[in-house]
């Protein structure tokens, strides 16, 4: 049994903390004589009062600092309003710069939510459904997002055609949103289909070796999804018939039971992985479906009602399965009818989206989940070049990498490998030369690359026409 530690000595170096407004680091706290351990011993101490939620950590590696937690306790309510220019600043300044490895991007908020709930699920506390979250939500006077961030996000968002009929620049862009959206969406539900497969599936119909049914069946749903919404921009919207549609075609032929494709639930469900246990009553779920549809509805600021959807629709699980699935989806429609660029969760890591939302499950903080939703359309505004002159600068990732990422795509080409060789030899090749938080990213520009590749292109990767033309009839 490990060795218990005494309550006074915890209490000791939690009351040292507190006493530091702007905290203390490893090195500071070593220096106390009044402490008297060993490095390690410190950090063992430190790590067991995070996880607790009495100290909180801030920065990384040698930057890092315990602050005390009194300020930012998880329990606290889901109020996210920010009354003074100088917060705003700060939260927009931290969301919107480009994302270092170690995840500065995150707020404070965000990474105490973080810090409580990667704790073991037997040391959190089950919880149900908060009827008084939705409920204290007002349309136009609640505000998840504050404001100057939502002119950010607008400022991101411009493609210039918004007197033009809603879903005209979604019709632009549709075929390369099919693909980002499909492979992302499904990507952040565990589906192991790669960028180039998803393309491959897509676009002539061959499913990929070795997958199983369900992740096939899966992007194809998304396919039909985002084609409904760009179809009929002009009349979805957050009511009944819109949202259950969307759940129909996002499940179709992955329920056990086919009639709960685009119905409300009328049974119990539970959620892997958290303590968050879903409302019960059928009649209830129902009600409080039709309350969600009435707020979204609404919103007037197409961001706020973008997340707003995000938030409550996986909260509520109005349908036995899908959830998550759906509420990515229709936080596009607001972006959708506007005609903004979409948001298809580019870079977006599975662990933090799904931390984001077992941070809504369990604590009704939105924060982390704010976070997710900000670095993925500012990341989806990069891809889609929508905002060139507003960022004006080139991707800091593609140019770390730059010379990597040339010679995968050229080797690809002159190794005339079709797609089935291609994306294991790139996962591979990743593998052995770029550090591991990076991969996931590295493989996806790498694909990409090869995506676009065309006449007119090649010559920056060093290869001749008749190459190209070579690898083409191979790549096919």
């Amino acid at each position: 049994m490990p060795q218990q530690i005494p309550a006074e000595e915890l209490g000791q170096l939690v009351r040292i903390i507190e006493a530091s407004p702007d905290g203390r680091s490893v090195g500071e706290l070593l220096a106390l004589p009044e402490l008297g351990i060993k490095k390690r011993t410190l950090q063992r101490r430190l790590d067991q009062l995070a996880g607790e939620g009495r100290i909180r950590p801030r920065g990384e590696g040698r930057g890092r600092r315990y602050l005390a937690a009194q300020n930012n306790a998880p329990s606290l309510p889901a109020k996210v309003t920010y009354k003074t220019a100088a917060e705003d600043d700060r939260l927009r300044g931290n969301m919107l710069r480009e994302e270092p490895s170690d995840h500065a991007w995150l707020s404070d908020e965000a990474r105490n939510i973080r810090a409580v709930i990667e704790q073991p699920r037997a040391r959190r506390t089950p919880v149900g459904y908060q009827g008084a979250f939705l409920d204290a939500y007002l349309p136009n006077r609640t505000f998840y997002l504050p404001e100057t961030l939502r002119k950010q996000l607008a400022e991101m968002g411009q493609v210039g055609l918004t007197d033009l009929p809603a879903g005209t620049y979604v019709r632009q862009v549709l075929d390369r949103l099919l693909i980002d959206l499909s492979w992302n969406s499904s990507r952040l539900e565990g589906n192991t289909y790669s960028l180039l497969e998803t393309q491959r599936l897509l676009e002539r119909g061959e499913d990929a070796d070795g997958k199983a049914t369900e992740e096939t069946q899966m992007i194809l749903n998304h396919k039909a999804a985002i084609e409904m919404l760009a179809d009929q921009a002009e009349g979805i919207g957050f009511n009944r018939y819109t949202i259950c549609n969307l759940h129909a075609l996002l499940s179709d032929n992955l329920l056990s039971d086919p009639a709960a494709c685009g119905r409300i639930r009328s049974r119990p469900v539970g959620i892997g992985g958290t303590v968050f246990h879903p409302l019960e009553v059928p009649s209830q779920i129902e009600e409080r479906f039709g309350q969600i549809m009435e707020k979204a509805e609404a919103v007037k600021d197409p961001f706020e009602q973008a997340f707003f959807a995000m938030v409550h629709l996986p909260y509520l699980q109005p349908f036995e399965d899908v959830n998550k699935r759906v509420s990515r989806l229709a936080a596009n429609i607001p972006l959708i009818r506007h005609n903004l660029c979409p948001l298809s969760f580019i870079d977006v890591e599975q662990k933090d989206y799904v931390n984001g939302i077992i941070g809504v499950y369990e604590l009704n903080r939105v924060e982390y989940l704010r976070d997710v939703f900000v670095w993925a359309y500012r990341r989806s505004c990069v891809r889609y070049a929508a905002v060139r002159q507003s960022l004006g600068e080139p991707d800091p990732f593609r140019l770390r990498h730059r010379a990597a990422i040339g010679r995968l795509v050229r080797e690809v080409v002159l190794g005339r490998m079709p797609v089935s060789k291609a994306v294991p030899w790139i996962r591979a090749e990743t593998a052995m030369e770029i550090p591991e938080p990076s991969r996931p990213q590295f493989v996806e520009v790498v694909e990409t690359e090869l995506r676009s590749l065309h006449e007119g292109n090649i010559a920056r990767y060093r290869l001749r026409p008749s190459e190209f033309a070579a690898w083409q009839a191979a790549w096919k």
